[in-house]
């Protein structure tokens, strides 16, 4: 990596002027979600989503993994299928669409009369070759943990007749989690830090940090090109990753740099 970039930083600036700076295959994992379709207010600022994905695709190692959490908007009675759009664009320039995931909101946002209300984005999952590193989470609980339970199944003998075997199994009291991820969010849900609700769309420390955990290991490094309110690079730091920020602005670097700040005290003490 070039000597300005530095691991556990954060870079102020454009992310494809950034990333276009950096080594050929450096970043472990990206997990990160960028401004679409104009839902929030980024200080103005629109990202040049082509080019920000060769990038990706370039800085990226061989078996790195980008997580790229996404919506869509309603434009003129219509969903706007950015989403789509983009899986399909990373696939095209080489990535791998490891899995489709979804990350399901604990509440929904205003409701709009004509559908349901809408309470979930996509976390499209992109490896550059096949995944080096896999850590499935397995913190579902079974309903028939230590049960015995009947798994009967039917098999067909040679004879031409079918028989029914049972098998009496105990099952597992945690098992491999769905790919459908549900979290709380809003006020003191998303994080307890408060003056990091002054970026207008976070999404929450938990996720990134099971993602983190899931496609990535200790002192791998993490970045977010589009690193908002910090939320991926405190949890990157906080699980033995390292770090690395891109932000266009001033005002979230310094909510930025205040979360990694004060967490490094709550360690302390």
């Amino acid at each position: 990596m070039n000597d300005w970039f530095r691991r556990n930083d954060i870079i102020t600036g454009d992310c494809v002027s950034c990333m276009s700076e950096m080594d050929i295959d450096t970043i472990d994992l990206t997990v990160t979600s960028p401004p679409y379709d104009q839902l929030r207010d980024y200080k103005g600022y629109s990202f040049d989503f082509e080019n920000t994905a060769k990038q990706l695709y370039r800085i990226t190692k061989p078996g790195g993994v980008v997580v790229w959490v996404v919506g869509d908007s309603v434009i003129n009675g219509s969903e706007s299928g950015t989403s789509f759009k983009q899986a399909l664009y990373f696939k095209e320039i080489g990535f791998n669409l490891h899995d489709t995931m979804i990350y399901q909101k604990a509440s929904s946002s205003l409701p709009d009369p004509t559908r349901y209300y809408q309470s979930f984005e996509y976390m499209f999952v992109l490896s550059k070759g096949k995944p080096k590193t896999i850590n499935l989470l397995k913190d579902r609980k079974n309903s028939t943990s230590g049960k015995s339970i009947n798994s009967g199944t039917t098999i067909r003998g040679k004879d031409g007749i079918t028989r029914r075997r049972t098998n009496m199994r105990d099952t597992r009291e945690y098992g491999l989690r769905w790919n459908v991820w549900e979290y709380q969010v809003g006020w003191k849900k998303t994080t307890t830090d408060d003056y990091a609700f002054k970026h207008p769309a976070m999404f929450p420390e938990a996720l990134a940090k099971d993602h983190i955990l899931t496609w990535s290991n200790e002192r791998d490094l993490v970045l977010d090109p589009f690193a908002g309110s910090g939320t991926t690079l405190k949890m990157a730091k906080q699980n033995n990753r390292d770090y690395l920020g891109i932000e266009m602005s001033e005002e979230y670097i310094e909510i930025i740099r205040k979360r990694l700040e004060q967490d490094a005290i709550q360690k302390y003490f």
